[in-house]
This record gives structure tokens, C-alpha cells and sequence, in this order.
């Protein structure tokens, strides 16, 4: 195991420079920074000497040797909007991203594996359908819209839930405050995620409901509860855990919208501000976690393979 994880750190690193290269060649034919400074009160002059500061005076592949240089000694460089490290930029928000992503995933997964095993239980009956139906629905309906749906409901009609931030302003905010915050931006990624997940738990369920060895287990005995959820269960979690392994940079992406929706103090703020400002090194920096993260998110789903299926050898 041990040594098929270092080859696929070891083949992770060209993919990762791989992708850098394309995030900066598409950054920087969005537009220079620079041209945010244009206007009345600023010379060209400044403006040159702030490029020659900046480094954006040199061809393209050249500043993208310089940012992989400083990125090789720990440095993501500096945020041409506010001057502060990336590195503290990215560190200061990363913990509430973390926290709504991490949240919302097990909201998803607790709605998702039940329903979907009820499901595959009650096939072709009234209530699979209908749990198929809810789930078509929580996967088709965008994020944003669910997101204003909410807020005008439980906020501007009913007034129960804040609509922005995680904590209410002037307030040291407690855990129930933070709480109160996170219900309306969780249940909008959890929808999302129940809804994919219930289909795929419901298929693999299926499929192995129909095997020998279960017919074997109810045979014996068993009981009905642990030939569901100890055998059958834990056979059918394999092709789950690729949809979830897959879900989880789908998921990091999709926060920026959420994030951005609720005022959300986490990487979806801070990304979607430094692309509207061109603040190359915060969007370098955020792109190259999101990268860093979808190829953890590939490893860690290949040994909860090892896990669930024992069966399984890497070399």
C-alpha cells in the first residue's frame, strides 16, 4: 500500500504542474491587473513601474517561472489587491470552507445511504419512485436558485435564519450562532449531494440484493437487518464511495457559488473577489489547492477501496 501511494504522489506532481500551466495561460489571457488601475489620476509611467514591480513587464512563461520558483520554496506569493501573503489569505478562510464542505457531505450522506437503501428495498412501489423522484429533483435544481429560494423564504417571509456570514455581526458568535448561519448554505450543498448519492445507493443495493450469498445469509437465518445493512451494505459501498471520492473537488467548486450566495467567509468569497479585482496570485494559489485537493480526494478514495473491499491489492 505504502508503495503504491508514493508512485501516485510521484506521478502526481507533473499533473499538478500540468494544471498550473493551464490555470495561468487562462488567467492571464483574462486580463491584466493592471488595467484595473486605468483611469484619470494614474500616469502610464505608474503603471509601468508597478508591472515592473509586479513582474507582469515579462513575457508569460517567464512570470509563470517566477510563481513556480516562489512556489517551490513554500512562497504563493502576494495579493496585488490587499499586500498580504496568500498563504495567510488562503490559511485565514480555508477553515470555514472546510467546515460547510465537511458538514454538508455528512448532512448528504446521512439523507442519502438510508433513503437509498429504503429504496432499493421497496422497488417499484409508491415510495421508491417518489425517493427517485426527490432525488432527480435535488440534482437537477442549481445551486443558486435553491440558494435565493431559501433565503426569501427563511428570511425575507418568515425571518428565522440569517441570510450572510457565519457569524452575526457585534456578537462574539457561539456555537448555536454559527449554527443558526450554516443551516440555509448546508442544506442547499446537501440537496445536491442527497440527490446524486440516493440514485447510486439505490443501484448498488439492487445489484447485490440479487446475489447468491444473500439469498444464502436470509437462508440461515440471519435477520433481515444485518443481511441489509452489515453484508449487503458494505458490498454495495464500493461503487459509492467512487461517486463520493469524485463529489468531494465537485463539491470544493461548487462552495465558491454557496459561499458567494451567503456572504460565506471561505475560499468561494475570497475566489470570486480576486477574479473580479485580477488578483493573480490569491487565484493561483486557490487553483492550485483545489488541484492539490482533487488529487487527494483520487488517493484517499483508492485506499477506502482497500477497506471496504478487502480483496482488492495494490502494488
Amino acid at each position: 500500500m505504502w508503495k503504491y501511494i508514493l508512485k501516485r504522489i510521484a506521478a502526481a506532481i507533473p499533473v499538478l504542474i500540468g494544471i498550473t500551466i493551464i490555470d495561468y495561460l487562462i488567467m492571464s489571457r483574462a486580463g491584466s491587473p493592471l488595467a484595473m488601475m486605468h483611469g484619470p489620476k494614474i500616469s502610464e509611467s505608474a503603471i509601468e513601474v508597478k508591472a515592473a514591480m509586479l513582474g507582469l513587464d515579462k513575457p508569460i512563461y517567464l512570470q509563470y517561472f517566477d510563481w513556480l520558483k516562489q512556489v517551490l520554496t513554500g512562497n504563493l506569493g502576494y495579493s496585488i489587491k490587499s499586500y498580504q501573503p496568500v498563504t495567510s489569505i488562503i490559511g485565514s478562510h480555508i477553515g470555514s470552507t472546510l467546515l460547510l464542505m465537511g458538514t454538508s457531505l455528512l448532512v448528504g450522506l446521512v439523507i442519502a445511504i438510508p433513503a437509498g437503501i429504503y429504496s432499493a428495498i421497496h422497488r417499484y412501489k409508491k415510495r421508491d419512485y417518489t425517493l427517485v423522484t426527490l432525488s432527480f429533483l435535488g440534482t437537477s435544481i442549481p445551486s443558486f436558485f435553491l440558494a435565493l429560494i431559501f433565503i426569501y423564504l427563511f428570511t425575507v417571509k418568515l425571518g428565522w435564519l440569517p441570510s450572510s456570514g457565519m457569524i452575526t455581526q457585534g456578537t462574539g458568535g457561539d456555537f448555536l450562532d454559527v449554527v443558526k448561519h450554516m443551516i440555509m448554505p448546508v442544506s442547499v450543498l446537501a440537496v445536491s449531494i442527497a440527490g446524486t448519492n440516493i440514485r447510486y445507493v439505490r443501484s448498488a443495493m439492487l445489484e447485490v440484493l440479487q446475489q447468491d450469498y444473500l439469498r444464502t445469509a436470509k437462508a440461515k437465518g440471519i435477520g433481515r437487518f444485518l443481511v441489509i445493512n452489515k453484508h449487503a451494505l458494505r458490498n454495495a459501498m464500493l461503487p459509492v464511495v467512487t461517486v463520493i471520492g469524485m463529489q468531494i473537488p465537485v463539491l470544493f467548486g461548487g462552495a465558491v457559488i454557496v459561499e458567494q450566495m451567503f456572504s460565506w467567509p471561505g475560499l468561494g468569497l475570497i475566489t470570486m473577489n480576486a477574479i473580479t479585482s485580477r488578483d493573480y496570485p490569491v487565484i493561483m494559489g486557490v487553483c492550485l489547492l483545489t488541484a492539490v485537493v482533487v488529487l487527494l480526494a483520487n488517493l484517499i478514495t483508492d485506499i477506502i477501496y482497500a477497506i471496504v473491499d478487502p480483496t482488492i491489492q495494490y502494488r
